[in-house]
């Protein structure tokens, strides 16, 4: 399993963490996605088919795209 914590600068509120968990949730192999608004930290979980481009693909087409590191 593969596990990423990341900034997501766009995060306001718990309907950002909300519609984020949603949305990654419905990836094919992701297991858990946390977020905190206060941080603007969301931790991801995954195993195949999921991968991290992936995952920020998706985050991107909502406008939620993580931090540059």
């Amino acid at each position: 399993m593969d596990r990423k914590t990341f900034e997501v600068p766009n995060i306001g509120c718990d309907g950002c963490v909300r519609t984020i968990k949603n949305e990654l949730s419905s990836i094919a192999g992701v297991k858990q996605v946390e977020g905190e608004v206060a941080t603007r930290i969301v931790t991801v979980e995954w195993d195949d088919p999921a991968n991290w481009q992936q995952i920020v693909t998706v985050l991107k087409e909502i406008d939620y795209a993580p931090a540059e590191a």
